[in-house]
């Protein structure tokens, strides 16, 4: 099926190409009155008239192909049954358990910047870093 899924979306991507490629190819409808008064567009590849016809039969088969691909592509989407869940968050890695927190004696050696009033609550210290790369343990405190 997988194999089957690639040349189908190869077969497309060639399909949309060639139309790209004939679409420029082609000359617009004002093109043609020039080459009625003797402009130099009359000595194409294909001649003076050849070109419309070839080019847009071959843009018109072109087109049906990409089509066909593309209802190819969408009906082969829906008829592969999902593998996980219905939903991206069923598949999401459960959240890593929180560190421990630090213990009474680490948090009262940390000064704090501003003192609790005396008959106030202390708010909980942050947990402190095990040990910083800058050397800022080995500084002493008061």
């Amino acid at each position: 099926m997988n194999v089957l899924l690639t040349i189908v979306l190869a077969v497309q991507i060639l399909a949309a190409l060639g139309m790209i490629v004939l679409i420029l190819l082609q000359h617009g409808k004002g093109a043609d009155m020039g080459a009625a008064f003797g402009s130099g567009a009359s000595g194409s590849l294909f001649g003076a008239t050849g070109s419309a016809n070839f080019l847009s039969r071959t843009t018109a088969v072109l087109a049906a192909l990409f089509f066909a691909c593309t209802l190819a592509l969408a009906y082969f989407s829906h008829s592969v049954k999902p593998t996980g869940g219905s939903s991206v968050l069923e598949g999401a890695a459960p959240a890593a358990p929180a560190s421990a927190p630090a213990s009474a004696t680490t948090a009262s050696q940390i000064p704090s910047a501003v003192p609790a009033p005396q008959g106030a609550p202390s708010a909980p210290a942050a947990p402190a870093a095990a040990t910083p790369a800058s050397g800022a343990a080995q500084i002493p405190t008061k």
